[in-house]
């Protein structure tokens, strides 16, 4: 049986590796939007925001976990991975706007030409 603290270190490499997974997805996303590919980035966004929702069930887990009475001695690494996805939470947001302009700015240069 893995004792509680186990278990949270293992949540918390979830918690990061879906985040970081969707970071990854962000950057290339912004990137086919800077080149055109406004579809692309759109399947890239989806990809992202896929591995946000792994994360946040991962981190939800635990709350839910903890109201039903669990105590965890909070590790260093759980609250990094807390921080780690609401940064990346913050990028998508940025990302889609990022990506929002680019094609505005695409398809407003093309209509000029």
């Amino acid at each position: 049986m893995v004792d509680k603290q186990e278990e949270l270190v293992e949540i918390s490499m979830q918690i990061i590796l879906h985040a970081g997974n969707a970071r990854t997805h962000c950057t290339d996303a912004v990137q086919c939007a800077y080149q055109g590919d406004g579809a692309q980035a759109d399947a890239l966004l989806q990809e992202a925001k896929e591995e946000i929702v792994l994360a946040h069930n991962a981190q939800t887990s635990v709350i839910q976990q903890e109201a039903q009475g669990a105590k965890y001695d909070l590790p260093v690494l759980f609250i990094h991975a807390q921080d780690t996805l609401m940064t990346i939470m913050s990028e998508l947001n940025m990302s889609r706007e990022l990506i929002r302009l680019y094609k505005y700015i695409q398809l407003h240069s093309a209509a000029e030409k």
